[in-house]
């Protein structure tokens, strides 16, 4: 569906008992039942899971702006709007599509979403792949500031590079030659699929399927199948096949070992050569991949919602709070024929987080500086309202105090920590940290770094510009059951909710949790809010140099 600036517009101009040794419960202006009913509201089937271009969209951003508008905010937007306009690239597969591999003599025929899952993010009407050779490259990684690179020149033109998820060190110890680059356990950017393909672009490769394992990738092949079978976005280019090779998708690892075996490779053993900087490209002989599907491309625009608190002494001066508002739609039915996507904790709770601190500031005196609470667009296409935001800011980027980010926060209780999406080297965890020691509580550092949590959430576009950024994240040490209990209930929510129409709202929630992690966020806010200090990144942080350059417009 083609969504219209003006027609956003419109849209927009519509108005249990504690264990002995648990911290003291927190006063806070943080409504717990006006919190699960918001959650409740914007995850109910008639949101339709919230998938951006479509109606659902139109209800969503009608339903934030009303409540910023309730909460006392002033719109955030440009000439006095409730949104910002954010062009978007659409692509849908429509009609049979038809995947398959020659190899050994013989074709295996796949199910798109079984064993194969592609999609193509370059503005064709048609892809049509015969047989292209396949060639497997490792991790896909090029990293010249670590003496890495698994390409080292191989010929991509017209064929299908296979890559391995995560970094080269994740199933071992550090490796000599990375120095350390690919921070062992924790993921780095060269981990993330986003990554992968961009480099299979600049590599000139046809395109690139990433072998899927469920420990490297951070989920399960459901999560996957379902976050690639809809309709795909991009930020409008104008070079797309710079950014994407033409086709782009996953393979189970069954499959992915089964090919390598008929290519005469242990995968196994392929996957602990590529462990070392000598790798280099193999092959896989007598192999072809052949792909032949339609694809609709149009140019949508989706939309930030944006509200403000403005500062009574230096309004220019600019704290935001952000959360996605977006989910996956109406896509694959589950085992029960449900079809809806309803994103109840991903991320109905960031949103509602959103509009409680919007009610506390809302409704208090004015801080010095001014605060945005913004709700962006596409997060589960790759971050793309957040990065929209950070490409084409509404207040100067230079003069923006820090980003704190809600993504997906806990219903299971209160705990003695919090975390954050990965760790960083920023001064803000430290203010966190002191927060949290006043109440009794602890910031725990990111309890799976090897998931690359850093880069999967709406902070990271912020960060990528210099803006000290965090993406806070409920905790694990559960007061009532502590570390086993939590990490147990975040495994079974990845397992069996984590992008399924199974992530529901439900009655039984404790929501004591949430409300004191939001009374963290309040808290923080409003001491940046009030500050005349501007939050740092640390010395080796990869933002670091970029913040710098804007020093003298902060004095």
């Amino acid at each position: 569906m083609t969504r219209t600036i003006a027609a956003l517009l419109m849209i927009a101009s519509m108005t249990p008992a504690l264990a002995q040794d648990a911290p003291p419960p927190l006063s806070t202006p943080i409504d717990p039942a006006r919190l699960s009913a918001t959650i409740r509201t914007i995850s109910g089937d008639d949101f339709e899971g919230r998938g951006p271009a479509t109606p659902a969209e139109a209800k969503t951003v009608d339903y934030i702006a009303k409540q910023f508008a309730a909460a006392g905010l002033q719109p955030g937007g440009p000439n006095g709007s409730w949104v910002q306009a954010v062009p978007l690239a659409r692509f849908e597969i429509t009609g049979p599509v038809r995947l398959s591999l020659a190899v050994g003599g013989s074709t295996k025929n796949f199910t798109q979403g079984e064993e194969v899952v592609v999609q193509t993010l370059t503005p064709v009407g048609h892809v049509a792949i015969v047989d292209a050779p396949l060639v497997y490259v490792g991790y896909g990684v090029k990293a010249p500031e670590c003496g890495w690179d698994d390409f080292k020149g191989v010929d991509l033109r017209g064929k299908i590079a296979v890559v391995l998820v995560n970094d080269p060190d994740f199933e071992g110890p550090q490796l000599e030659k990375s120095a350390g680059c690919f921070g062992g356990r924790a993921m780095t950017y060269y981990g993330r699929w986003t990554y992968k393909y961009e480099e299979a672009a600049r590599q000139g490769a046809l395109g690139m399927l990433i072998v899927h394992e469920t420990e490297p990738a951070a989920y399960g092949w459901a999560t996957v199948k379902n976050s690639n079978i809809g309709a795909e976005f991009d930020i409008v280019r104008d070079a797309p096949s710079a950014a994407h090779p033409l086709l782009q998708g996953w393979i189970q690892r069954d499959v992915a070992a089964a090919l390598f075996t008929s290519a005469g490779l242990d995968f196994e053993a392929a996957k602990r050569a590529a462990q070392s900087a000598d790798f280099r490209p193999v092959a896989l002989k007598g192999a072809g991949f052949s792909a032949d599907y339609a694809v609709q491309s149009s140019r949508i625009v989706s939309a930030n919602v944006v509200g403000r608190r403005v500062g009574a002494s230096r309004p220019d001066e600019t704290l935001i709070y952000s959360a996605h508002w977006d989910h996956l739609g109406i896509g694959v039915p589950d085992a029960r024929g449900d079809r809806i996507y309803n994103g109840a904790v991903d991320n109905a709770t960031g949103i509602a987080a959103l509009l409680e601190l919007a009610h506390a500031f809302g409704r208090s005196p004015p801080t010095a500086r001014s605060v945005l609470f913004l709700a962006v667009t596409a997060e589960e296409q790759g971050l793309l309202g957040s990065a929209y935001y950070a490409a084409h800011p509404l207040y100067p980027l230079a003069t923006t105090v820090a980003d704190l980010n809600m993504d997906a926060l806990s219903p299971t209780g209160r705990a003695h920590d919090l975390s954050t999406s990965g760790s960083s080297k920023v001064d803000l965890e430290d203010s966190l940290s002191a927060i949290l020691k006043s109440r009794n509580r602890t910031l725990s550092p990111d309890a799976e770094p090897e998931k690359g949590h850093f880069y999967r959430s709406d902070h990271f576009p912020f960060a990528g510009v210099g803006v000290p950024a965090v993406s806070i994240e409920s905790g694990v040490d559960l007061v009532t059951g502590g570390k086993a209990a939590g990490m147990a209930r975040r495994k079974d929510y990845v397992e069996n909710r984590y992008h399924q129409p199974s992530d529901e709202w439900s009655p039984s929630w404790d929501m004591s949790g949430i409300v004191e992690d939001i009374g963290v966020a309040l808290t923080l806010g409003r001491e940046l809010a009030d500050s005349r200090s501007w939050p740092e990144w640390k010395p080796g942080a990869e933002f670091k140099a970029i913040r710098d350059k804007t020093a003298a417009q902060r004095r």
